[in-house]
């Protein structure tokens, strides 16, 4: 197999601060396998300014080249073996993740199937999450028009960020709840706290807006901060995001820190490391949730079998998730969301009209004849 990447830039109107973490940009590294009896598969994942390129081509490409196919969750873990310091997490597992990903979609439309088939699936309705109040700088009363604006959309769900300013998140949560009416309201704290007393003190303040959890409270790598807050909270904690690797999920379930796990394919070890997950989570009673990628993540864990479980929509043009806006579009029935349409591999992941108009960076020419099956 050869693999390529391409990174694909798209900057923010608006950029975005939690705590120190400063985003001004949505980059996504765009990962191309081709076999060598002529068929591609495609994955794509923000690199969070990472190096996935380099590592890709350092510490992936020279293990899967020449491999077919036939077993890409053998493919995943001979590499990992590989290079223990490395793949293991971080930026590492993110670009090994992707590799799995294209490889399985690779797999796929050599078959002719669906990943969900593939897997063993069938597509199935399930509920949408919208993602609200981007920029996190949205006033109240934009993020209450929003949110009402959904509702009528046929939206019940919505999760929205902190904001810089605290009172302004508070304002921000209480007019989401009003314009959600009885739907369901999630707030995520963005790993922007590193206090867990901070953390617990302004859960409390949101004690009366029946919140469906909280997210990400505390920065990665503390299981027993988590357990603490979880402990200390009225409402369920979810935490997972962008992590991967190492010693996740088996510290926050050992901890009993959590009532949701967030799972990531982009970031779990792609389809082979996210159906482990799957099961690690579903052996402790864990319910999942899939950060973001609804294009990849419904496929895949419908096709693992996972029976319930949210997928995640940023609002198109708010800079959420920008790669997937101009992509297929859910359509909802009072908060339900029909399967995406049915294709080979992941079906159509690529917007090259889209694409167009980011700035990249494509040396190795991943964008250069893509076949059909794969663009919108």
């Amino acid at each position: 197999a050869d693999i390529r990447t391409a990174i694909i830039r798209y900057e923010l109107a608006n950029p975005i601060q939690y705590g120190q973490w400063r985003i001004t940009h949505r980059e996504f590294a765009l990962v191309r396998v081709d076999t060598v009896d002529g068929y591609s598969g495609f994955a794509y994942g923000l690199t969070r300014d990472g190096p996935i390129s380099e590592v890709i081509s350092r510490s992936v490409t020279p293990i899967y080249k020449g491999m077919i196919f036939e077993n890409p969750a053998d493919a995943f873990y001979r590499c990992k073996l590989t290079s223990h310091a490395v793949l293991s997490a971080g930026t590492g597992m993110r670009a090994l993740s992707l590799v799995d990903m294209a490889a399985w979609d690779a797999l796929s439309r050599v078959r002719g199937q669906s990943i969900t088939n593939l897997l063993g699936g069938e597509p199935t309705p399930r509920y949408a999450t919208s993602i609200i109040g981007y920029p996190p700088g949205m006033s109240a009363q934009g993020i209450y028009d929003e949110v009402d604006g959904l509702h009528d959309a046929g939206w019940r769900r919505f999760k929205a960020p902190i904001s810089p300013d605290l009172e302004l998140t508070l304002s921000r949560m209480k007019s989401a709840r009003d314009a959600a009416r009885e739907g369901w309201l999630g707030f995520d704290f963005n790993y922007s706290m590193s206090d867990v007393t901070d953390v617990v003190d302004f859960a409390a303040r949101l004690d009366d807006l029946n919140l469906g959890w909280i997210e990400d409270p505390y920065p990665p790598g503390d299981a027993s901060a988590v357990a603490a807050i979880r402990s200390q909270v009225s409402m369920p904690v979810a935490v997972g995001d962008d992590q991967g690797g190492s010693y996740y999920p088996e510290a926050l379930l050992s901890a009993n820190a959590i009532d949701v796990l967030r799972v990531d394919i982009t970031a779990n070890g792609g389809v082979t490391g996210l159906a482990k997950v799957v099961a690690q989570a579903s052996n402790a009673g864990i319910p999942i949730s899939p950060h973001m990628f609804p294009h990849f993540h419904t496929r895949v864990l419908d096709g693992l079998g996972v029976a319930d479980y949210p997928a995640e929509w940023g609002v198109p043009g708010a800079g959420v998730h920008p790669m997937d806006d101009e992509l297929e579009q859910p359509v909802l029935s009072d908060g339900v969301m029909e399967p995406l349409a049915p294709g080979e591999g992941f079906g159509r992941v690529v917007n090259m009209g889209w694409v167009s108009r980011q700035s990249v960076f494509d040396p190795l020419e991943v964008l250069r004849e893509i076949p059909k099956g794969v663009c919108v």
